[in-house]
């Protein structure tokens, strides 16, 4: 007889699994139809995604066995989101882990990603602070700059072009260099009566 949405979790010898204080229970059936008991609906694997990224715990159970399958089903959403195109798992991290499988470190892995993982989680604040502070500086000189022109557009008078004048000639600085310029003057005006005369 099939176990309806309604009943708890448990396996078939009376022995429940270990469920976690404020864990939502998400059942899973043969026919890989995920229930989740807390609002009485059927879901996705895109659901529990969404309610991981929102920090909801929730454990999923296999609904005849009452099995814990938390960790293989949230593989499963990894592996979903890998094949999406945006991967977060690079090739050689794969390999180190799965090289890791039967190594006499295995056991220590899964205590040293938990504590990366952790650490990274606490700096990510400061991670997003340290990627976005140079934009937000060029943003802020940007913002400057286009104060400073705005000012002078607002601020700024016409301006008149130059207006052409006629040359100047240097007036005389000593009398010796006045009668220098009459004698030269008188030079040419006799060269001038020369050529007129010729």
């Amino acid at each position: 007889m099939a176990e309806s949405p309604s009943s708890k979790a448990g396996s078939s010898d009376g022995h429940k699994p270990a469920i976690e204080s404020g864990s939502v229970i998400i059942k899973k059936y043969a026919n890989r139809r995920l229930y989740n008991t807390e609002t009485s609906s059927y879901i996705t694997l895109d659901h529990l995604a969404t309610m991981t990224r929102d920090g909801r715990d929730f454990q999923v159970f296999d609904a005849r066995s009452g099995e814990d399958i938390t960790r293989s089903v949230l593989t499963q959403i990894v592996m979903e989101e890998e094949s999406t195109g945006q991967t977060m798992l690079p090739v050689p991290f794969l390999r180190q882990i799965i090289a890791m499988y039967g190594d006499s470190m295995q056991s220590m892995v899964p205590h040293y990603l938990e504590a990366s993982m952790a650490a990274f989680a606490e700096n990510q604040n400061k991670f997003r602070d340290a990627a976005l502070k140079p934009f937000e500086q060029l943003a802020k000189q940007n913002l400057a700059l286009f104060q400073a022109a705005a000012g002078m557009l607002t601020s700024a008078r016409p301006v008149m072009p130059p207006q052409p004048t006629a040359p100047t000639v240097p007036a005389p600085t000593s009398d010796s260099e006045l009668s220098a310029l009459k004698a030269q003057l008188a030079a040419l005006q006799a060269r001038l009566d020369g050529i007129a005369k010729g």
